[in-house]
């Protein structure tokens, strides 16, 4: 058994690895082999909720696990996963600390990158300079040829500190600019990985046949993005539709015409139902955390480890 925590893991040494993972999980899923029911909340009043993803993969290699983490207030979070083989009830091995989900969460990005994007893409517009941002950039860069990064933050000092890590670990052009619509202009792929509750983008400021995945908040309380991205995609998916009728406040497209549009990922990459079909497509993918994931992903992490 292997125990791992937060600075075992390299994100970009691992990330094409957790990407391929994640796409044969999506097969499985469209498969009906994935067990991801959505995420369960217990409450401890006036402190926060522990919150527990349950979830694995039958096949040639079954897998079982969880993932539990907390809301609590306090300045420093954590969380663990655990892996089991299901076939024989060994003990792959436990992940402690904030950075699996982060790595989780980047190659379901890329998925969708990989699977939406247009094939040529090469420019990324980033608006977020966080843990989330940077491994959203990661997995665009594992999956397309990317030559050049925009990226704004709020605050300008995390926005030029992102930019030289960015471009010192990736070896691509990171340039930190001074507005939300400077980052997106012109991008083929635009990254919105904030903590906003008001739209950081609007439709004008992307062109035609541009990706975008959407990270952080998707409710009615609180989007990162507007109705009007929303209506000028062709093709809206998400990780797990599931997860979208679960939230404790509805999801930002619920009761609007996008809700019945919208497509899981799983039945794209399945080849069930087409993605992009045409480079003028503009491609919006709303990740919201397909339960099970993180334990496919650790796997694929102790496989290599």
């Amino acid at each position: 058994m292997k125990i791992l925590k937060d600075e075992d893991l390299c994100p970009a040494a691992v990330m094409r690895g957790a990407i391929d993972a994640l796409e044969a999980a999506f097969r499985a899923k469209a498969a009906g082999k994935l067990v991801s029911p959505p995420r369960h909340h217990v409450s401890f009043p006036d402190r926060g909720d522990i919150v527990f993803t349950v979830g694995g993969i039958d096949g040639e290699r079954p897998l079982a696990g969880f993932r539990a983490y907390e809301t609590f207030d306090g300045h420093q979070h954590s969380q663990v996963v655990a892996v089991w083989r299901a076939d024989t009830a060994e003990l792959q091995g436990i992940i402690l600390g904030e950075r699996l989900g982060q790595i989780r969460t980047g190659a379901i990005g890329g998925v969708a990158i990989r699977l939406l994007s247009a094939a040529a893409a090469r420019t990324v517009g980033i608006i977020g300079s966080g843990a989330q941002a940077r491994t959203q950039l990661i997995a665009a860069a594992a999956v397309r040829d990317i030559s050049s990064v925009h990226v704004f933050s709020r605050n300008p000092r995390n926005c030029v500190a992102f930019a030289e890590e960015m471009q010192l670990e990736l070896g691509i052009a990171v340039e930190p600019v001074t507005s939300a619509a400077k980052a997106v202009a012109n991008a083929d792929i635009v990254l919105c990985a904030t903590n906003s509750d008001r739209p950081v983008i609007d439709a004008s400021d992307v062109k035609a046949g541009v990706h975008i995945n959407t990270i952080g908040p998707k409710t009615l309380k609180g989007h990162e993005l507007g109705l009007d991205v929303a209506n000028m995609a062709s093709i809206i998916a998400t990780d797990s539709l599931e997860q979208t009728r679960a939230y404790a406040s509805p999801f930002f497209l619920s009761g609007t015409m996008h809700e019945e549009r919208m497509l899981d990922l799983a039945t794209i990459v399945a080849g069930h139902t087409a993605g992009r079909t045409s480079l003028l497509d503009t491609t919006l993918f709303c990740s919201v955390g397909l339960a099970g994931t993180e334990v496919i992903v650790a796997s694929a992490i102790f496989d290599t480890i």
